[in-house]
């Protein structure tokens, strides 16, 4: 099994062993656009393994925080107290590179910059580059795939030119 997310058409598809298609979601990486170093708020290209899964059994819309939940189930009235929040919902599928120097160890860690596949409010929009480097899902959606996928699945991430 394994996951390819296509930065272009912003689609993460989930994969079997033998390459058939079990899932296909729409998604939304980084605003910014495609890169590995710290700081650029991109998405990482290239090979990663899913490191760790967090959220198990939270209730959709539930707020983390630092990888922990915070106790709080997201809602428009919460998002105006909080505006400048990265949203951060539901379930956490953390990454981390496989390709040393390309998005593994150094400037380029994937996982010490903390990108996840993770949820996000219902009202940010599918399929538009909009995060600070996550691959973001719609909650049901992330909680399907959260369910679907061991830890140590690989996610290959290819933008044009990659």
């Amino acid at each position: 099994m394994h996951i390819h997310v296509d930065v272009p058409s912003q689609t993460l598809t989930l994969h079997d062993a033998g390459g058939a298609v079990l899932g296909r979601y729409r998604v939304a990486t980084a605003a910014k656009g495609v890169g590995e170093l710290n700081g650029s708020e991109q998405t990482p290209r290239g090979w990663h393994v899913i490191r760790a899964k967090i959220g198990a059994g939270l209730p959709a819309g539930a707020v983390l925080v630092s990888r922990r939940p915070t106790g709080e189930i997201y809602s428009p009235a919460l998002r105006a107290r909080f505006p400048r929040r990265d949203w951060i919902l539901t379930r956490i599928l953390w990454l981390s590179g496989l390709e040393a120097g390309r998005n593994r160890l150094g400037r380029v860690d994937t996982m010490r910059r903390y990108i996840y596949i993770h949820g996000c409010p219902d009202e940010d929009p599918m399929g538009v580059p909009s995060s600070h480097g996550c691959i973001k899902m719609r909650n049901d959606e992330v909680i399907e795939l959260f369910e679907r996928v061991p830890v140590g699945t690989r996610v290959q991430i290819l933008a044009e030119g990659a």
